[in-house]
């Protein structure tokens, strides 16, 4: 296979100029499938302008023309030149030169360009190859490189490297420079979503939200406590097409309704942003109290302290509110105004702190202490 050196150095170096109608765009392409797998050219287009900053390009084209030295990358497919890179250059010249089509998507302020500009963008430069061909050159572009896939679209797509063309693990992350386990990493987020899928345990079309938050997974899967409660082997989790033990299949449903919620079962997710809820969930899952909460439906935080336990809390309460009180005494000299609300209340913390304290001995008076285990 050819290494690629560049990230603008060509896989092939062999560019013709094809007429513009005679390249379509890839309904294969990662990024669309994640949009929702369209079929038409036209509804391709409209997710290219609505979801991937189409008029970015679009723009520049009008201003500069289209740079000769990127070409489009097509293969051959059922008749057609299937473009399986640069699917966003081509719709931003199919906008500029169609007024048709800015009015089917939406893309009503994009810049007229005159006759001569046009003429330019009837053929553009394009390099006939094979999927498995550029591999190497789309990899290091859009999964370690300057223009990076959304998590959920590098997944599906070194799975389909390594899966479909049978390129080593290694090999993908050597060849697009990848020195901190990101494809195995990625690999192992996507085989664990299609194994979830594959046993029923749970669907993506049964997400609460449209947005589907594949980096909830992908991060989650290296939390500890995450990968207790799937049984995920730290060794041979990363290079298996099931790296989810079957005796906890019902525990790995059971973590994707957390992420992603049920709209059948009308559950919204119990992760609202990834930090910091994944670490939350992470630290529930150590805890038996505190996944049962979950499972009770339960709160996230909630679940929390149920798996911490009053001990813990109690420790941490009386640690947060020493730090407090020193915090306020270091601001005592210039920010106390001799208010009399707040000698009030410093009053009743100390009346309070002597009563926990009061109670605390009581207890020790009454209980034995308890022996630390080694």
């Amino acid at each position: 296979m050819k290494k690629v050196t560049s990230q603008m150095e060509s896989p092939l170096g062999n560019v013709k100029y094809i007429p513009l109608n005679k390249l379509s765009f890839d309904s294969k392409n990662p990024r669309l499938v994640e949009a929702g797998q369209p079929e038409s050219q036209k509804e391709i287009l409209r997710i290219l302008w609505r979801e991937f900053a189409v008029d970015e390009i679009a723009l520049s084209i009008a201003a500069n023309g289209y740079f000769r030295y990127e070409p489009l990358f097509a293969t051959k497919e059922d008749g057609r030149l299937v473009v399986v890179e640069g699917n966003r250059r081509l719709a931003a010249v199919q906008l500029l030169v169609d007024a048709g089509l800015r009015k089917h998507v939406g893309a009503t302020d994009l810049p007229k360009i005159n006759a001569t500009a046009k003429k330019a963008l009837d053929t553009l430069p394009v390099e006939t190859c094979s999927r498995d061909g550029i591999w190497q050159y789309v990899g290091f572009k859009h999964v370690n490189g300057p223009q990076q896939w959304q998590s959920y679209s590098k997944g599906r797509y070194i799975a389909w490297v390594h899966n479909d063309l049978n390129v080593s693990l290694d090999d993908i992350a050597r060849q697009i420079g990848d020195y901190h386990f990101t494809v195995k990493r990625l690999y192992r987020a996507w085989m664990v979503l299609g194994q979830a899928e594959k046993e029923g345990v749970f669907s993506m079309e049964d997400r609460s939200k449209r947005h589907f938050s594949f980096s909830h997974l992908y991060t989650g899967l290296d939390y500890p406590g995450i990968q207790k409660f799937l049984g995920l082997s730290k060794e041979k989790s990363f290079d298996t097409r099931s790296p989810v033990p079957k005796r906890k299949l019902l525990s790995l449903g059971e973590l994707c309704g957390w992420l992603y919620g049920s709209k059948s079962k009308q559950k919204n997710p119990v992760i609202e942003s990834q930090n910091p809820d994944l670490r939350i969930l992470d630290e529930v899952l150590v805890s038996k109290d505190g996944t049962a909460a979950l499972r009770r439906g339960l709160p996230l935080s909630v679940a929390r302290d149920i798996g911490k336990g009053d001990e813990q809390l109690f420790r941490e309460a009386l640690i947060a509110a020493k730090q407090a009180l020193q915090e306020a005494r270091g601001k005592l000299l210039t920010g106390y105004e001799r208010e009399v609300d707040l000698l009030r209340t410093a009053q009743e913390i100390c009346d309070l702190a002597d009563n926990i304290y009061r109670e605390m001995r009581e207890v020790c008076s009454r209980r034995p202490k308890k022996q630390r285990s080694n």
